[in-house]
């Protein structure tokens, strides 16, 4: 089984509260870290890559991007997913292209732009090239972002996920949708659900009896990295 078809097989037959728990890389060392403590996957998060190279999120050159991912695919042996935001304005084919040339077997494209949410069907013609280019070699996580750049209406993520799985997209992801409404999104959308799960909300088991059927993390496991190592410095000013 390729690493691709790995991955793809994760998202499947996953039980009610024992969703796919992905944690989000940031570098080459903190993949390690996860693919050695036995997680079966990787997700990088295109905010904490941002983070670690030094810029804000959404402000990483898309090389600088794609370098950082190779990075973290060619030191694990599991499946990378990669975050690469709207895609960066790259055609399909080429972002098809440089994805794979990463090592990366899936990706989040994410439905809005500079804050804007973007035609919904204008972005399920292009998930549609995406997957045609693609075929089966590429998981195609489909960001919809009506829970940060719109009114919060489940109903208008719900069309916009069925556009996007009648697209092509194996999963979708309702980012930062709130858990009293993961059960309402479980019933309108069909296939995978990702759901971030956050430091001061309800657990990964939670999450997946509500409705998720994998987890991810954005920038939070780098910001609790980050706060560890602050203690550490502080630490080391007291000795």
């Amino acid at each position: 089984m390729s690493l691709v078809d790995d991955f793809r097989s994760l998202h499947l037959g996953r039980a009610p509260g024992d969703p796919l728990v992905l944690p989000g890389p940031w570098d080459a060392a903190s993949a390690r870290v996860f693919a050695d403590a036995g997680f079966p996957a990787l997700a990088t998060p295109s905010a904490g890559v941002a983070a670690s190279l030094g810029y804000a999120d959404g402000a990483v050159p898309p090389d600088e991007m794609f370098a950082a991912v190779r990075r973290v695919a060619r030191s694990v042996s599991v499946p990378v997913s990669a975050d690469v935001e709207d895609g960066y304005g790259l055609p399909p084919e080429e972002l098809v292209e440089r994805l794979l040339e990463t090592g990366a077997v899936g990706c989040n494209l994410e439905d809005s732009s500079g804050g804007t949410l973007k035609d919904p069907r204008e972005q399920a013609e292009w998930l549609a090239e995406v997957r045609s280019v693609a075929g089966d070699r590429l998981f195609v996580n489909a960001r919809v972002d009506t829970f940060v750049h719109g009114d919060g209406d489940p109903e208008q993520a719900i069309g916009r996920a069925r556009l996007y799985v009648e697209a092509g997209a194996d999963c979708v992801y309702p980012i930062l949708a709130p858990p009293e409404v993961l059960p309402r999104l479980r019933a309108g959308i069909e296939g995978p659900l990702n759901v971030a799960a956050k430091p001061a909300g309800p657990s990964w088991r939670e999450l997946g009896e509500r409705g998720a059927t994998r987890i991810t993390f954005g920038p939070g496991l780098l910001l609790r990295a980050s706060e560890a190592l602050r203690e550490i410095a502080e630490s080391l000013k007291q000795t």
